[in-house]
């Protein structure tokens, strides 16, 4: 897809201040610092659209990115990361909730893991939400480009088995650095915008 337009629309955290309207909705999970920013900012060919951090916990609200004028990719805070206070991590999760349970504009989940390591028990938690609510999840697993390119398989394989993927559900090995995944990803998306 040839992104031509994108922005941030608006970061909300409660339903009453998302977008108006009917355009599709993918949103993207991860734990903190898996690379959800450089995902976007590589499909939509921008260095910084979606705020990058080396600091973890950056993203506090749910991110909503208007593409072409035609969907919204929307950014859900990273989970996982220890020096955000319980209370702080209670209302990120009463948010997301709200958001992945009634956001009826929401056509797919994407789920963002790191290649290089065994998906986090966080990361099996927020695949078992999404399932339970029988949505269609897309993994991403980032950081390709970290690993031999021989092992590459063997770590496709320890994603698909720790999370227990569904065989309805798709990963795609992906590489900010070198957009590798990003034709895929994008051939996958389309489908549902």
């Amino acid at each position: 897809m040839k992104v031509t337009k994108a922005e941030i629309v608006i970061s909300a955290v409660s339903e009453k201040q998302y977008p108006d309207g009917n355009l599709p909705e993918i949103a993207l999970a991860g734990r903190s610092n898996v690379g959800k920013s450089s995902f976007i900012n590589k499909l939509i060919n921008r260095k910084s659209l979606a705020r990058t951090s080396s600091k973890p916990g950056k993203t506090q609200t749910l991110n909503f990115y208007l593409i072409n004028d035609a969907f919204h990719f929307v950014d859900v805070p990273g989970y996982g990361y220890a020096k955000v206070s319980k209370r702080e991590r209670e209302k990120w999760g009463k948010m997301m909730e709200e958001y992945f349970t009634k956001r009826t504009n929401l056509k797919l989940a994407v789920l963002v893991v790191d290649i290089r390591h065994k998906p986090t028990n966080d990361d099996v938690m927020m695949y078992d939400f999404f399932k339970y609510y029988e949505m269609k999840v897309l993994v991403i697993a980032t950081k390709l480009d970290k690993i031999p390119k021989n092992k590459k398989q063997q770590h496709l394989q320890q994603v698909i088995n720790t999370l227990e993927l569904d065989k309805n559900d798709t990963i795609i090995p992906f590489s900010a650095e070198t957009g590798e995944g990003k034709d895929a990803a994008w051939n996958f998306l389309q489908q549902y915008l």
